[in-house]
């Protein structure tokens, strides 16, 4: 399975190459993969898993610290895959004709695939290693796929938004997990033992950092400002990221960990709290807009409220109506997603106000977008009325001091029937074709996945035994103990149906009421917007860029002297402060041979030259004589590497300054007194600091285990012999590729201000 998810990431890679190659075939091609997984993971997928059994495998990662590689394939993971790649392989097909003519395609095609395995890792990912890298990993493939037309500046400025909102929460959730891995001694997710953690002192910081990760992925209020914005992005990418799998990332966060973190009181009034608060939010600004997909995203970011204050209720019940709930609604929100796409890219126009009566026109996208609408409305026989019919079940069980979710669940629930309506209704019904372009029936790449999805709803409502054993194995896996459930279209005369038909009327009757009221709701909306989260975010965001450039005036001021005086000062204060706490202290008799009392003579005088000469290329030699004095010392202490190292960049640096010097300005006589006396003074006082430390260092004798480590550990696992070199290639990888990370971007740099200088002079 593991490999599976790899290659994913490997067509990535691969993705614009096959593109040239291929053309829009590609589009077909790619969708194969995707299903390639989902097929491999069914067949693997224990028998029968509706009990809790997992499919395990892992490969060694970091051995030293215990993180593998690590994935488990249970009925949670399953139900996740099935959406990622199943839904994933329909965009891809759907991509294919509505960015045809975009010259970049094979790029996006490459950021989608990233994304798809991103999303297969994360919901697989055993490790929480594992996990934190492929979350964030999705991350930047939003932040890619939001900005994909990165020309237009409200697009930057979407995905920059939900890479910081996403990107902080992410950081959160890190150090929740690494708390976590403290709590437990695992990285493994199936072998935390919620017992230790609950009743430990971590408990409560681990859960709000973790909470803070998947309230931000998932667009909880005060953090669901993000997703409307988002919707600045291609549809294939809003139907794909913002409806049925990164959004859902931090409700999966949540059902994976509940048997580590759930069942206690502060999960259930912080998880159950926020859900439902962002279930009545999201319902209310949705009926507010406009815009087809930010419609769709508002009542998106309230179905993600439901199914948090699902998770956050906790019951067996509760639980179960959130596994239906989600297949429900990936199932009906990617089929309308990729029906407002369907619309703009063939009239013109995502306005609603401006839609109407496009059913002759486009009967086949009609039929896909009202049967996707009745599901999303909650309404018989699709999926949506059963997912409905089991939510109110599990509110209604619920204790009567929390009879106020009740009424959150109608308030909403009434709400996005009126969205259901909005969506369905206004465009395809309801007077003559009023959009700019007259259409005519999309291709079939355009509405063979909202068709698809359309019908599956269809056909899952009637038929909900067709998912088996599938939604009792994900329960039980949320839940860590046996969930059976089974899934019937017509529950009998009921609460729970009763508060359905309530609902459907209430909806039907608030649509006819708020018809013709667009424009009064839209700026009531956008006067409440204005004292809103994301009013906050902005001004947080437009501060921090003025302190920014503040910042930058007052530090980036061209002038070289004064960089190097703010280094030296900011050392001579870090680094003198607790040398002089320690003062005083014993200095230990020193030998010093010849040799290197004339070494120290040559740099001293070459020192005074330096500073004393009016010619830059005897300020040139002097330094260049310094530093190979400096390589000398190396000589005399057999560090015979660090010499050559010495030795190669003198030569290089000083004939650079040899290059150079004819480019420079006449040279400037002796600065005035105001100037050279305090640059002394600090030199003075940098040197003498310098003079401390090197004296204070010979004073003190290190325990020779660090030394013995590296002797051992240097070649039978680094491969090496020389001791320096494994450090820097091996002990301290990641550093060195740091820094020969900055040095390519400088030589990238140079070379393109050198090019332009080029170009401007020819």
């Amino acid at each position: 399975m593991l490999w599976a998810v790899l290659s994913v990431f490997v067509g990535a890679l691969l993705a614009p190459a096959i593109y040239r190659r291929l053309g829009r075939p590609a589009g077909w091609l790619f969708a194969a993969l995707p299903l390639g997984v989902l097929v491999l993971a069914v067949q693997l997928v224990p028998r029968p898993f509706a009990e809790g059994e997992a499919h395990h495998a892992s490969l060694p990662w970091i051995p030293s610290l215990g993180v593998e590689l690590a994935v488990r394939l249970d009925g949670l993971s399953l139900v996740f895959l099935g959406l990622i790649c199943g839904i994933g392989a329909l965009i891809f097909v759907y991509a294919s004709e509505y960015l045809r003519s975009h010259p970049r395609l094979g790029r996006f095609y490459a950021y989608l695939l990233l994304f798809t395995g991103s999303m297969a890792g994360l919901v697989l990912a055993d490790d929480v290693i594992f996990l934190f890298v492929c979350w964030e990993l999705t991350s930047v493939s939003s932040y890619l796929l939001i900005g994909w037309d990165h020309e237009r500046p409200e697009a930057r400025k979407a995905a920059l938004t939900a890479l910081l909102v996403t990107g902080g929460g992410g950081l959160a959730m890190l150090a929740g997990l690494v708390l976590l891995v403290v709590a437990t001694g695992e990285t493994q997710i199936s072998r935390f033992s919620g017992d230790v953690v609950r009743e430990g002192p971590l408990y409560v910081p681990i859960l709000l950092l973790v909470l803070a990760g998947a309230f931000t992925k998932s667009a909880q209020v005060p953090f669901h400002f993000w997703l409307p914005r988002a919707m600045e992005a291609p549809t294939p990418v809003s139907a794909y990221l913002h409806s049925a799998t990164m959004v859902k990332a931090g409700v999966y966060l949540l059902a994976r960990l509940h048997p580590t973190l759930g069942g206690t009181r502060e999960w259930y009034l912080v998880v159950t709290g926020f859900g439902a608060a962002t279930m009545v939010a999201g319902a209310a600004l949705a009926i507010t807009q406009e815009d087809l997909k930010r419609i769709l995203a508002y009542s998106t970011v309230s179905v993600l409220g439901l199914l948090t204050m699902l998770l956050g209720i906790g019951t067996r019940a509760a639980v179960s109506a959130a596994v239906v709930y989600l297949v429900a609604h990936s199932l009906y929100k990617g089929a309308l997603f990729m029906t407002a796409g369907t619309l703009d890219h063939e009239t013109g126009t995502r306005d609603v106000t401006r839609l109407r009566g496009l059913a002759r026109r486009m009967p086949i996208t009609a039929t896909a977008a009202v049967l996707a609408a009745i599901s999303s409305a909650g309404a018989p026989p699709l999926l949506g009325f059963l997912s409905k019919e089991l939510f109110y079940e599990a509110v209604l069980a619920l204790p009567s001091i929390t009879a106020v979710l009740a009424g959150a669940a109608v308030l909403s629930s009434a709400l996005l029937v009126v969205v259901s309506l909005i969506v369905a209704h206004r465009p395809f019904f309801g007077g003559s074709p009023a959009a700019p372009t007259l259409p005519h029936e999309a291709p079939l790449s355009l509405w063979l996945g909202p068709a698809t999805l359309a019908a599956a709803s269809l056909v899952l409502g009637l038929a909900p035994r067709l998912l088996g054993d599938l939604p009792s194995a994900a329960a039980t896996a949320i839940l860590g103990r046996p969930a059976p459930l089974e899934l019937h279209l017509w529950h009998g005369l009921t609460a729970a149906l009763g508060l359905s038909v309530a609902t459907l009327l209430a909806g039907l009757g608030l649509f006819r009421v708020l018809s013709g009221r667009e424009g009064r709701l839209l700026d009531a909306a956008t006067r409440l917007g204005a004292w809103g989260p994301a009013r906050v975010y902005d001004a947080a965001f437009a501060g921090l860029l003025r302190f920014a450039e503040w910042l930058t005036r007052r530090l980036q001021t061209g002038h070289l002297r004064r960089y190097l005086l703010v280094t030296v000062l900011t050392t001579v204060v870090l680094v003198g402060t607790p040398l002089l706490r320690s003062l005083p202290f014993t200095i230990p008799s020193l030998t010093v041979e010849l040799p290197e009392l004339v070494l120290a003579a040559v740099i001293l005088a070459s020192a005074a030259m330096a500073t004393r000469t009016p010619s830059r290329l005897a300020v040139v030699a002097a330094l260049g004589a310094i530093g190979l004095c400096v390589m000398l010392v190396y000589v005399i202490f057999s560090a015979l590497d660090l010499a050559l190292t010495q030795i190669m960049v003198e030569v290089l640096t000083v004939v650079i300054f040899v290059l150079v010097l004819h480019h420079l300005p006449r040279f400037v006589p002796r600065s005035p007194a105001r100037v050279w006396i305090p640059d002394a003074i600090v030199s003075v006082i940098f040197g003498g600091t310098v003079t401390l430390l090197i004296l204070m260092s010979s004073t003190l004798s290190p325990e020779p285990i660090l030394r013995e480590f590296f002797v051992a550990k240097g070649y039978p696992e680094a491969h090496g012999r020389d001791i320096v070199n494994v450090i820097l290639v091996d002990f301290r990888a990641m550093d060195t590729l740091g820094e020969s990370t900055v040095l390519c971007a400088a030589g990238i740099g140079v070379y393109a201000l050198l090019a332009t200088r080029t170009r401007k002079g020819a």
